[in-house]
């Protein structure tokens, strides 16, 4: 491992990071706000960042395998940490209050401890919407273009996708991949702000929700998220933008250069838009019958139905006063979630539809013992330790949201606030369901439990075994 490229990687990490306040810091220099805050925050990253990349002295530039976790892991965990000062110091957030923010930020959960989000400084939410940005872009670039190198259960299908180089010839690859993705990743995001805009919101709250939809974060600037604008034309055009947000960023890029039919047969895509019209059809049949009809009944079910499966966590409704039945399709695509090589959460499409494949085969096999079958992806057969790798994942990924529904019951809360409180942490999404509902914030956590939904929101943002990895004694022997 060559710890000390990975400091170096770091450190300039952290630079770019106190770079990119000069957003906030040019808002709050043009209406008037306290410049301070964002300054020290900067020149506190820039300073830190600069340490260790000019005092870091690698032996050569080769990343290797363990490399990989370590950047990537450390990539976010430093980023929350730094991206929680402008909170601390503008003295709108405890110290720990600060970090959930920042954690569910950059994991682009959603989850927020804030309760009066429009007597926030506003270059504090334009700082709050670009951390889910600057984490969406980064879990694009880490979800096709490193998790196959790492070997992550299910992502190793991307390798025959986005073909990639020996783990020693890593970075050309990845600059030239994540290049191809941020063009896609802006040209969405300006798209998605322009339409904002067209469809009645003002300059600014276009751009923080442009941010926060493509990222599939779900921040908002209003306390009520997008319900408080009272607007179809604009719940319209975040269900059109998170739908994007939910589909494999290399199906956008293939698209834009033509390759149609590759596109339109993807096995993955087609499951997902399944998915998202068998439970829209299923919650508009329900509000039906409680008085909703025509374009509101389509809008507000559609609405619900995308920004849980995709993990976005914006609120057009309280769907908690809909049918039980509701509640019960919304939390499974809760849990479900968008698609591999999205910015969505939940344990994604790829490996739901390899899971089932495996259970397929094995049903078979029970009444046929000698059958020989194959799972396959397309026209491809997976390899075992790919099929190994997503039942490891699902254990691990329910384990974990099990221990930490446990934990948020030890402070006294019911089932249901527990366990959809664990779920929507580990899935990224944002809002769960009774005290942690679509009107309700996750401040009246006791500090114990807010860091351990912060540690699974990080868990989950890096597909679990990343960070895990890096808890084993073995890891960090020569």
């Amino acid at each position: 491992m060559n710890l000390q490229l990975d400091l170096k990687i770091l450190g300039w990490l952290l630079v770019g990071l106190g770079a990119v306040q000069a957003a906030p810091l040019l808002a709050a220099l043009a209406v008037g706000e306290p410049l301070l805050p964002f300054v020290a925050s900067a020149t506190v990253a820039v300073v830190f960042g600069l340490s260790l990349a000019l005092m870091a002295q690698p032996e050569g530039r080769n990343l290797r395998l363990r490399d990989g976790f370590v950047v990537v892991s450390f990539s976010w965990i430093l980023a929350s940490l730094f991206g929680a000062l402008p909170y601390l110091l503008t003295d709108v957030l405890t110290p720990l209050d600060a970090l959930f923010e920042s954690v569910a930020g950059f994991t682009t959960t959603g989850s927020t401890v804030m309760e009066q989000i429009e007597a926030a400084p506003r270059s504090l939410l334009l700082w709050r919407s670009l951390t889910q940005w600057l984490g969406g872009m980064g879990i694009i670039v880490f979800a096709i273009a490193i998790l196959p190198m790492l070997g992550i259960g299910g992502m190793q299908l991307f390798q025959a996708e986005m073909p990639g180089p020996a783990v020693e010839k890593l970075r050309p690859r990845v600059v030239e991949t994540a290049r191809r993705l941020l063009l896609v990743y802006l040209g969405f995001t300006a798209a998605a702000g322009l339409a904002y805009a067209l469809a009645g919101m003002d300059a600014f709250e276009a751009l923080c929700h442009a941010l926060t939809t493509l990222s599939t974060g779900g921040f908002s600037t209003r306390s009520a998220s997008i319900e408080g604008f009272g607007s179809g034309a604009i719940e319209w055009v975040a269900i059109l933008f998170m739908v994007l947000g939910g589909i494999n960023f290399a199906l956008h890029y293939r698209l834009f250069q033509g390759q149609f039919r590759r596109v339109l047969g993807d096995t993955e895509l087609g499951y997902f838009v399944s998915v998202l019209c068998v439970a829209t059809f299923v919650i508009v049949w329900l509000l039906r019958g409680m008085g909703f009809e025509g374009e509101e009944a389509l809008r507000k079910a559609a609405f619900q139905v995308v920004t849980l499966m995709t993990g976005t966590g914006y609120v057009s409704a309280d769907f908690e006063l809909w049918p039980p039945l509701a509640t019960v399709v919304l939390l499974q695509l809760m849990i479900l979630g968008g698609m591999a090589g999205s910015t969505s959460g939940g344990v994604k499409g790829l490996r739901v539809l390899l899971a089932a494949g495996v259970v397929r085969n094995t049903l078979a096999r029970m009444l046929h013992p000698r059958l020989v079958l194959r799972v396959k992806y397309g026209d491809r057969p997976v390899p075992l330790d790919v099929l190994t790798g997503i039942w490891s994942f699902l254990t691990v990924y329910f384990a974990i949201a099990a221990l930490a529904a446990a934990v948020v019951s030890s402070a006294g809360y019911d089932l249901v606030t527990s366990v959809s409180a664990a779920l929507t942490a580990v899935g990224n999404v944002g809002p769960g369901f009774a005290q942690v509902g679509p009107t309700d914030t996750f401040a009246h956590f006791p500090g114990y439990v807010k860091l351990t939904l912060a540690a699974c929101m990080m868990g989950g943002r890096l597909e679990l075994f990343t960070l895990l990895v890096l808890f084993q004694p073995r890891f960090w022997q020569r």
